[in-house]
């Protein structure tokens, strides 16, 4: 009885040992549960499988004792409807993919709050004082070509404005689209009154115009359905680097290409304070930015050195960085979208 009840009693123990282990191994190898939640609005092509988000989402979380969620909204007009509509009970914590142009519009919202950001490092075309937004990445306007349907593109918007009407070209919408956008203050900071005039000579070389740059360059352009397409400056770099073709090529004209400087920022009423700020700071640290040139495909904020795609050092270099103060574009952008319209009548 004794040998028995002292088996017993080890078999007991034993038990209780394979359960603690058991116990001990569950714990060590379940994923702990993120304590807080960052909910960032962004632009769908950010959040593609292909795009930067899935790559930032991995490394910042590894970083923070967090979950990373984006929420993607269809444009950078969009995101900032968004934000306006919901107001003070908005879920976003953080707004990526605001522009420059948006800025002074975003900022009217009084729904911002200061980054808290180092911004130091950042190297821009541009000199940046903005203690609200932090930029992420950079390019310029551009327009794309074929070199296999077009041999000698226009060296100048002017030229381009001017060229036979038998030149096709597609552009996009500048009430819902950036590019679109851009090239309205392209054409403004080149031909200031005299806008309405070029539009007019250049209306006839309009194939068509897209609510959105991906319908403009991958459903039309990269079909072939005409020899240009506005986009911007470095997407020759992704068709080298990935596609191991030089056929498409940016047109560097002579007056200057418009800059376009993406922006993040946090909202006042996140109750993630710190938490935005820290991803903020993430955006715009060498990790981040070296994954921007081929998912985002366009320059990073800082220089990442060798980091940066050869691929890179064959685009263009704009001659002069064309960009309309964000105020200015706050307060006439509607009356020039309208002068827009009137004239592609």
């Amino acid at each position: 009885m004794i040998t028995q009840a002292r088996t017993n009693a080890a078999r007991a123990v034993a038990i209780k040992k394979l359960v603690a282990v058991f116990l001990l191994s569950v714990v060590s190898t379940t994923p702990a549960l993120a304590s807080e939640t960052l909910t960032v609005y962004t632009y769908d092509s950010f959040t593609s499988e292909w795009g930067p988000g899935p790559v930032i989402k991995t490394a910042f979380e590894k970083q923070c004792d967090c979950t990373l969620t984006f929420i993607p909204i269809d444009s950078s007009a969009g995101i900032l409807n968004r934000v306006q509509l919901e107001g003070k009970a908005s879920k976003a914590d953080v707004v990526l993919g605001l522009d420059y142009n948006l800025m002074a519009l975003a900022e009217d919202t009084g729904l911002l709050a200061e980054s808290g950001a180092d911004l130091s490092a950042i190297t821009l075309p541009v000199d940046w004082d903005s203690t609200t937004f932090v930029p992420f990445d950079y390019g310029h306007f551009a327009f794309v070509y074929n070199t296999e349907m077009l041999a000698e593109p226009p060296t100048s918007l002017d030229a381009l404005v001017n060229a036979p009407d038998d030149l096709k070209i597609i552009i996009q919408d500048p009430r819902t689209s950036t590019p679109g956008l851009g090239l309205m203050l392209w054409v403004k900071a080149v031909y200031g009154d005299n806008a309405s005039d070029a539009w007019k000579k250049l209306q006839p070389k309009i194939l068509t115009v897209t609510s959105g740059w991906s319908e403009a360059y991958f459903s039309l352009f990269l079909n072939g359905e005409a020899p240009m397409v506005l986009s911007y400056d470095t997407s020759p770099g992704y068709h080298m680097a990935v596609d191991k073709t030089e056929q498409y090529q940016a047109a560097a004209f002579d007056e200057g290409h418009y800059l376009q400087i993406e922006v993040a920022a946090l909202l006042k009423n996140s109750k993630n304070q710190e938490l935005g700020k820290s991803f903020l700071q993430f955006l715009i640290s060498e990790e981040a930015q070296s994954a921007l040139p081929l998912t985002n495909v366009m320059y990073p904020s800082i220089d990442i050195g060798d980091a940066l795609p050869a691929e890179f050092d064959k685009l263009i270099k704009p001659a002069k960085s064309l960009l309309l103060d964000t105020n200015e574009v706050r307060d006439h952008r509607k009356k020039w979208i309208n002068e827009w319209l009137e004239s592609s009548n």
